[in-house]
This record gives structure tokens, C-alpha cells and sequence, in this order.
């Protein structure tokens, strides 16, 4: 008989939250080209590092697609997430993955990333996710945005991944990095803002 390999990766097309309340659930992935959602490894270390501020956090997930971020900062005790996604077929299948979590601490808001920064921002964030595709070097504008803004709250954490060959993003004054790690092709980054 042969022996079942153990495996760390989410099933084709299916996405798994990693802890939590909603631990193990599996859920779906739109088929849109280019979109990658953090790997389990990747979002189980940055829980980790975020795991005594995570309760309670208001979250905000530019670039959404999936949403892995902000459902597992969800299943893990933040207070509410604002999910930012261009794409319709992304939103869709995101909107039906909330459905299906029987959540109401979510907003999903079907527009560009850099338009909600500059003209739809109302409000501030604990933590901030920023995975913008990796084929654009977008990071050092949003930081700047986010900054400018002030959409991050005091003492708030922004959470960077990027492809690997890029340089790492200039951050705004009085940001600083917390954690700074690469897996594969990816860097991921977790920053703070001082008081």
C-alpha cells in the first residue's frame, strides 16, 4: 500500500485557513490570471510574529483576491477586515467565501487599491495587508499613500510581500522593519509604524 504524502500546500484551488476559528476550512480560489495567494507557510510565520496584536485588530487588505490575509487575521481575532480587489471575478468568489464563513465583520469593496487610498479612506487600521501583483513595483507609493493618509493607526503594522529581485521598498519616516524574511521568489516584511 502506498503511503499518502503529508503536504503543506493548499489543494488546487481550494485555500486553507492555516488557525483559528475557522482552522482548516477550505476555501475556493478564483481563476484569475496571476493571482497567487500567500502560502500557508508564509501566513502561518507572519501570524506568529503578529499573534499578541492581532485580538481586536482592524484590518485592511489591499490587493485582496483571495483574502487569505484578512480571513485568517479574522479566524484569529481581529475585529473586522475591508478587503480592496479590482478584479469582479476575485470579489465574487471572495464575497461568497465571507457567505459561506457566516461573517458580518467583513466590508468588500470592488475598486483600485491606490483610488480607496486617495479617495474612499475614511477610517484607520491596526494592520494593514499589502501584496499588490508581483509583476508591479508598487510598494514605495503605497507605503508613501498609506503614510500620507494616515490610514495606519498609532502603533500600527503593515504587512509587505513582494517579488524577491525587486529592492526593498523605501519606507515613510517613522516606519521601521520588524521582520524581514524570503521564501522561494518571495520577500515578506513586517514594518511598524512608531508613535
Amino acid at each position: 500500500m502506498a503511503k499518502r504524502q503529508k503536504t503543506n500546500k493548499s489543494q488546487s484551488g481550494r485555500l486553507r485557513i492555516v488557525a483559528g476559528k475557522w482552522r482548516s476550512r477550505l476555501l475556493d480560489i478564483a481563476d484569475v490570471p496571476g493571482l497567487r495567494p500567500t502560502s500557508e507557510r508564509i501566513r502561518e510565520t507572519l501570524f506568529n510574529w503578529l499573534t499578541p496584536r492581532i485580538g481586536g485588530a482592524r484590518c485592511l487588505d489591499l490587493y485582496a483576491g483571495t483574502g487569505a490575509l484578512g480571513l485568517e487575521a479574522l479566524s484569529r481575532g481581529a475585529r473586522s477586515a475591508v478587503f480592496v480587489e479590482q478584479s469582479s471575478r476575485a470579489i465574487g468568489t471572495l464575497s461568497q467565501n465571507i457567505k459561506a464563513l457566516q461573517t458580518d465583520a467583513t466590508v468588500v469593496l470592488q475598486m483600485d487599491a491606490v483610488d480607496y487610498l486617495t479617495k474612499e479612506c475614511q477610517e484607520q487600521f491596526e494592520l494593514v495587508f499589502l501584496d499588490p501583483p508581483f509583476a508591479t513595483e508598487m510598494l514605495d507609493e503605497l507605503c508613501r499613500l498609506i503614510a500620507e493618509r494616515q490610514v495606519l493607526a498609532k502603533d500600527g503594522y503593515v504587512y509587505l510581500e513582494q517579488d524577491r529581485s525587486y529592492p526593498e521598498p523605501e519606507l515613510p519616516e517613522g516606519w521601521r522593519i520588524l521582520n524581514n524574511k524570503t521564501a522561494g521568489k518571495v520577500r515578506y516584511m513586517l514594518v511598524r509604524q512608531d508613535a
